[in-house]
């Protein structure tokens, strides 16, 4: 199986190291082009990938094509590439807002593809990717499922879903860093050292996460486990209320979704 990886920047790295280190490809079956030769020599030489010299000469005989570049250069790139892609070839999309109307009408009728919104954390195996797969046959998705697992969690959907998955866990990693960064703030203003601030704020919100998954509880049960009554803890939830904390972060991913219904032209 050959793998054709197009744009090498922090999402296709990240996507092809999880492959790779996963075992469900081997890096001497991974072609790659970049517009920016360092950034292809950068990844030549860190997961042992071949380095395309074209972005025609990596998708040409490619089983899969993964385009993992920018939204304003993907209608250029595909048109580039379209007439090289093989029958039979599956096209894998990371674009944001890139439609599966406008990614049809580029590659053409009867070429399967799969729209992807995956997250940054997928660099750490620990991301969260919505899939929405146009004509695959069930063994082609559950081939796709298992390549985007090796990066972390895969959620099947219609496209509808993949364009609010993507509002918040897309854009969440930026809200969630605003979180550890002012957590770390306050902890240095207490006197605690600022290596060791990080360290902590970090830790605070990944094990949270990882509890709220692997015991199921729901959130709410989990922070009241926390408030002991007339403590500490519930003294901050109030204050997290006063100063509208949970209208922020929810008024963050409806802003993020009308942006990308503003992207498609739909609004």
């Amino acid at each position: 199986m050959r793998l054709a990886v197009i744009g090498t920047g922090n999402m296709g790295r990240a996507l092809m190291g999880g492959f790779i280190r996963g075992g469900i490809i081997s890096a001497s079956d991974i072609y790659c082009f970049d517009v920016m030769p360092q950034a292809l020599e950068a990844v030549k030489s860190e997961l042992g990938v071949n380095a395309a010299s074209s972005g025609i000469e990596a998708v040409t005989d490619a089983d899969y094509i993964l385009l993992a570049v920018k939204p304003q250069h993907f209608d250029a790139t595909v048109r580039e590439l379209a007439s090289s892609i093989k029958s039979g070839a599956i096209v894998l999309s990371i674009a944001a807002a890139v439609t599966c109307d406008r990614i049809k009408g580029l590659i053409g009728e009867g070429t399967k593809f799969v729209r992807i919104m995956p997250n940054t954390p997928a660099q750490v195996g620990c991301g969260v990717s919505a899939v929405c797969p146009v004509g695959l046959t069930d063994e082609e998705t559950d081939f796709v499922k298992q390549l985007l697992e090796t990066c972390g969690e895969v959620i099947l959907c219609d496209e509808k879903t993949l364009d609010a998955i993507g509002c918040v866990s897309g854009t969440g990693p930026a809200y969630v860093m605003l979180f550890i960064e002012a957590l770390a703030d306050a902890a240095v203003s207490l006197g605690i050292r600022r290596d060791d601030a990080l360290k902590i704020a970090a830790g605070t919100v990944m094990g949270s996460g990882k509890l709220c998954l692997d015991t199921g509880k729901n959130p709410a049960v989990l922070k009241d486990m926390v408030c002991s009554p007339g403590g500490t803890t519930i003294a901050g939830v109030m204050a997290l209320e006063e100063n509208g904390f949970r209208n922020a972060a929810i008024k963050s991913v409806l802003a993020a979704y009308n942006k990308t219904l503003e992207m498609q032209g739909k609004k």
